[in-house]
């Protein structure tokens, strides 16, 4: 099982897996894939504890990270401080949490506790960059439209190639005039932020308007959760996988344990593409959290990264109390993950998700090769 992605990022099977969480990143790398650590939401300081412990667990095999700097966002281009930023998000949205909280049984919690670092401006991706750099890492991600010049020319400068997501044939043809390495074709059916067009349209159209540019290889993603979805992107012409919302249901997860449950319990159908929880599109579990951001009575959701700052200590404090029985919570509670949930029906370790990927990989091949020889 051998691409072109294999021999660029030393790998032995062209699977690469995003997740948040270096226990899961260490697992695939160790397994003979390629994790990927999303790093945005760290600061520097953590940023540096996560990666020189995935050092010491791969023993010197290749994984990568994923810093965000999207090409638009609020503030961009302004300089401004945390509190700054902080003080753009406006009443309407901070009132609408509050009574949204209420109706679900849960009291706003003003200590604090729960706030996120302000990660999401140039400055903030250009200090986690040189964390990254100063690690051995073999592949600097991004998403949310090209990435800044200094992420390009200083990851080339350090020999180490860049992916970029798309989600529309034109942001492939912008990528690669940009200089980035790889595609990460990511289709609708993708957990997190993705665009409206299918997976099995995208990869193709993809491949079809880069092809006269330049070779670059192009991964497939969204909904892939099995070996038979990563074969038959390869047969549209990828050159591998890139995978997110399989790992949320391993042992090794950040996943909160109630968001779990719901994720095994979930058809494809559960999911939802909305914009309550960044302030750009991206998809999640369906629940009162996205309904609500997505009614008539909703004040809108804020630009990116606002949205993220009035959201995530809410929904992260919604994840503990849903796991403590908490109804209300449990009503709200909502994560990123793909349409492929429904196919996520077990906890298994990491490592297992892999050779399971590489056996029922394997297995596709052989279906096509027995078709072929008929």
């Amino acid at each position: 099982m051998k691409t072109p992605i294999c021999d660029l990022l030393g790998i032995e099977l062209p699977l690469l897996a995003f997740s948040h969480c270096r226990d899961v990143v260490a697992a695939v790398t160790n397994a003979g894939g390629f994790g990927v650590l999303g790093a945005s939401m760290h600061t520097p300081e953590q940023l540096e504890i996560e990666l020189a412990w995935i050092d010491e667990h791969v023993d010197g095999r290749p994984y990568g990270a994923d810093i965000l700097v999207p090409e638009k966002f609020a503030g961009k281009g302004l300089h401004l401080d945390a509190d700054a930023i902080r003080a753009m998000i406006g009443a309407p949205q901070r009132e609408f949490v509050d009574g949204l909280l209420a109706e679900h049984g849960i009291e706003p919690d003003p200590s604090g506790a729960h706030a996120v670092p302000v990660t999401i401006s140039d400055e903030a991706g250009e200090q986690l960059l040189d964390v990254a750099l100063a690690h051995p890492i073999r592949l600097i991600a991004s998403a949310l439209g090209t990435p800044p010049a200094f992420m390009i020319e200083r990851a080339h400068a350090a020999g180490v190639p860049v992916a970029a997501l798309v989600g529309a044939r034109e942001h492939a043809i912008k990528q690669v005039n940009a200089g980035v390495d790889i595609l990460v074709a990511a289709g609708t059916e993708a957990g997190g932020h993705c665009g409206e067009v299918s997976t099995m349209v995208l990869v193709p159209e993809v491949i079809e308007a880069i092809t006269p540019l330049r070779k670059v290889p192009v991964l497939a993603a969204g909904g892939i959760v099995t070996g038979r979805q990563m074969a038959a992107a390869i047969a549209l012409g990828a050159d591998g996988a890139w995978t997110g919302s399989v790992w949320l249901t391993t042992e090794e997860a950040e996943t909160a344990p109630y968001t779990m449950r719901r994720m095994l319990a979930a058809s494809s159908r559960d999911t939802v593409r909305s914009t309550s929880r960044t302030g750009k599109p991206s998809r999640q579990l369906r629940s009162d959290w996205t309904a609500a951001w997505d009614s008539d009575a909703s004040p809108g959701t804020l630009p990116m990264p606002l949205q993220s700052l009035l959201s995530e200590p809410v929904l992260r404090r919604i994840d503990a109390l849903a796991t403590q029985g908490h109804a209300g919570a449990q009503a709200l509670s909502t994560y990123w993950v793909g349409q492929g949930v429904g196919l996520m029906n077990s906890v298994r370790p990491a490592r297992d998700v892999v050779y399971e990927m590489a056996a029922d990989f394997a297995d596709a091949a052989q279906h096509l090769a027995e078709v072929l020889g008929d």
